[in-house]
């Protein structure tokens, strides 16, 4: 009986086991089967449809879907985080899409090898240890937010279409070992802020348009470094001898390797040439003693005959300055002018003087337009309100003009080159003799006052930083002899407000496609200075006549930064803003209070414009349609009324349903409550989803709803985003 006993109770002991694991293994499955985190499902859903949902994206959902239990494509994860997503050399086709900073767990991102296009988002994941979009068709520069991802050991955007100077970004970046920026179109001179970068081992800027010296990058522990097919000068810097790797073929150093000069002094005479002794794939060699004791004896022969001239041009003028003296002094004698020698002597010396100094002021003028020298360390003179002295430093990337250089380039700023007029000033178009063409604001003194004045340098500094396709660049100023000038791109199609309101033929008329691209493209420009910007940059003016457009369409962005110019009350301003009274917000006309919402009020203000082709103030109209926002903001919700609204010179050309969702963000922004119209960062998406909505419809057969829908084919299809 015990034996019975002593099984049955072991019976029991294995039953209650095997319920015990079973328990455990069930209680386990959740915790295997784990949900996605849902802001990394919705990212992943936003970039599937902004490539167009592609086939190659194998288990990937436009909605809905579990990224980590259905190992969509190229995901990976850990726990219920995606932390890399590798889709690389898939012909994939479209955009990156804008939720992709909200992958705050992704430490590997690897587009590569695809067909995607449009600029990089600026908002990027955060957390990013390794960033490869390499061999794509990306435009625009780098963004901002690459600065804060203080992770990143590995960038990799080579084979694009990147522009303008490289972003000065790097500075928080000291993890930073490989670098990659070959093989696109950025110019200007490097950033000084990859000379922050202490443990960048490889460095690639071949195949750009790069300007300027190679001096920032002495300190970096370097061993591949390529430079092939730029335009860098100068001396190459003794500390490359180094590098394992160095190759710098097709640009025009001076005479290979050398010990540099010091900041800003020009080479000696006759040294510069392309350097043709690497090939493309070639090492950096050190050079011989052999070599350096030849290019020692060549430079002391070149300098040695450079005395020698410049010596006996002393002994001539010498001599051609006491003939004069001696020839004025005898005319005074023949003329026999009894004037006290004291006050002849004095009035002699200053004729002479000022005769000698007239055309030497001329020739050093003539230097500085040919190639302006850039000033990224300016000291500056100043008089304070008690008559002191003092001095103030500012950096600026801008380039320092004399004012005799901007005079020549637009003809003594003549009226036919006049091409604009603002609250600051009057814009010029400057032709300088390089071929260069820019356009030149002359701010009018009277708009500043004494403070504004001292803070001239410190707004060019913060101006000149302003980095985005869709925002002018500031290329350079002048602070010479009271003046302040700014200098920017030139942008030469003129502005939205002139193709709205001033077309010539219906030939000049916007398409709706390219109304949306004005829209999208200007709400990045706000986006970026609102939210992208530390501290945000509030526009204060922005309107029609600001919006520039190129030979393409594309919208940039004129006069961001000039705030710090501008009182801030309507009070100081109201003679200078009649023109933009249209597009305040109510609390600035209240209040005379400006800001971030103000603008995106403003913003709604264009998009009304390009909606209707009307002005927002039209005296010529009835009473009740005088105020553009008053009569349009109570109709934006009638599909009827809106239809009615619509530029008649758009003659039907334009899809219903967008029209309606561009109207809804319209109303959005114009809502007379600041705190209840959306941040920038809304209203681009809401633009990108419009155009994306748009792009599926035009697969399907054409909108039937609502009024008609008669725009082309091929003309709603072509909108980038």
């Amino acid at each position: 009986m015990a034996n019975k006993n002593g099984a049955f109770s072991q019976f029991l002991s294995c039953l209650l086991l095997n319920e015990l694991v079973l328990l455990a293994f069930f209680s386990a499955l959740p915790l295997v089967q784990c949900n996605t985190d849902s802001s990394d499902v919705q990212s992943l859903q936003v970039l599937y449809n902004a490539l167009n949902s592609p086939s190659q994206l194998t288990n990937w959902e436009s909605s809905g879907g579990d990224p980590c239990v259905e190992s969509w494509k190229g995901v990976t994860c850990q726990g219920s985080a995606v932390v890399s997503i590798d889709i690389s050399g898939l012909g994939l086709n479209g955009t990156m899409g804008y939720l992709l900073s909200d992958l705050m767990s992704l430490k590997t991102l690897d587009l590569s090898d695809n067909n995607i296009h449009d600029i990089i988002p600026y908002q990027l994941p955060p957390n990013l240890t390794s960033l490869n979009l390499a061999s794509n068709n990306l435009s625009g520069n780098l963004p901002y937010s690459i600065s804060t991802m203080v992770s990143l050991t590995y960038l990799n955007v080579s084979g694009n279409s990147l522009s303008q100077s490289i972003a000065d970004i790097f500075g928080n970046l000291a993890g930073l070992v490989t670098l990659d920026l070959s093989f696109n179109n950025f110019s200007g001179d490097l950033p000084n802020s990859l000379s922050s970068l202490g443990n960048l081992s490889m460095l690639y800027l071949q195949n750009n348009q790069l300007t300027g010296s190679l001096n920032v990058l002495t300190g970096l522990p370097l061993n591949t470094l390529n430079v092939a097919k730029n335009h860098f000068s100068g001396w190459i810097p003794s500390e490359f001898s180094s590098i394992t790797t160095f190759i710098y073929d097709g640009n025009s150093f001076v005479n290979g390797p050398a010990t540099p000069l010091p900041p800003y002094s020009p080479p000696p005479p006759g040294g510069t040439h392309a350097n043709h002794t690497h090939s493309g794939s070639s090492a950096h060699k050190t050079p011989t003693a052999d070599d350096l004791s030849s290019d020692s004896h060549k430079g002391v022969s070149a300098r040695l005959i450079v005395g020698i001239i410049l010596g006996s041009l002393f002994l001539v003028s010498l001599l051609l300055l006491a003939l004069v003296f001696c020839i004025r002094k005898g005319k005074r004698k023949v003329t026999g002018a009894r004037a006290s020698m004291g006050s002849l002597s004095v009035g002699s010396n200053q004729s002479v003087t000022a005769e000698i100094q007239e055309p030497r002021v001329k020739s050093v003028a003539a230097v500085v337009d040919l190639k302006p020298l850039p000033a990224e360390k300016l000291m500056v003179e100043r008089v304070s309100k008690n008559g002191s002295l003092r001095r103030m430093k500012s950096r600026t990337t801008a380039t320092s003009y004399s004012v005799a250089s901007l005079q020549t380039a637009t003809n003594s700023f003549s009226q036919d080159n006049l091409i604009g007029e603002g609250s600051l000033g009057r814009v010029y178009k400057a032709e300088f003799p390089n071929g260069r063409v820019m356009a030149v604001k002359k701010i009018d003194n009277a708009a500043l006052s004494l403070q504004e004045e001292d803070n001239f340098l410190e707004a060019v500094s913060n101006m000149s930083r302003l980095r985005h396709p869709n925002i002018v660049t500031l290329a350079g100023y002048c602070a010479e002899h009271g003046h302040r000038l700014l200098v920017y791109e030139y942008v030469g199609n003129g502005s939205v407000h002139d193709m709205l309101h001033f077309k010539d033929d219906s030939s000049n008329t916007l398409s709706w496609n390219a109304r949306v691209r004005v829209a999208l493209g200007t709400a990045r420009a706000l986006e970026y200075l609102h939210e992208v910007c530390l501290p945000s940059v509030v526009h204060r003016n922005f309107k029609s006549a600001n919006i520039l457009l190129d030979e393409e369409l594309n919208p940039h962005l004129s006069d961001c930064g000039l705030a710090a110019l501008t009182p801030n009350t309507e009070r100081q301003v109201s003679t200078q803003m009649v023109g933009s009274f249209g597009y305040s917000a109510p609390e600035f006309a209240l209040s005379g209070v400006y800001t971030v919402k103000s603008d995106v009020y403003s913003f709604g203000v264009v998009m009304l414009e390009l909606l209707t082709g009307r002005k927002p103030l039209d005296s010529s109209r009835p009473r009740s349609e005088q105020s553009l926002v008053r009569w349009a903001a109570p109709q934006l919700h009638d599909i009827d009324a809106l239809a009615k609204m619509v530029d008649p010179a758009l003659n039907g050309m334009y899809p219903a349903k967008s029209l309606s969702r561009f109207a809804d963000i319209i109303a959005l922004c114009v809502q007379p409550e600041p705190e209840f119209r959306p941040p920038m960062s809304e209203v681009v998406q809401a633009l990108v989803r419009l155009v994306q909505r748009a792009s599926m419809v035009k697969r399907q057969s054409n909108d039937e709803s609502g009024f008609s829908y008669r725009t082309p084919d091929h003309e709603a299809i072509n909108i980038p985003f």
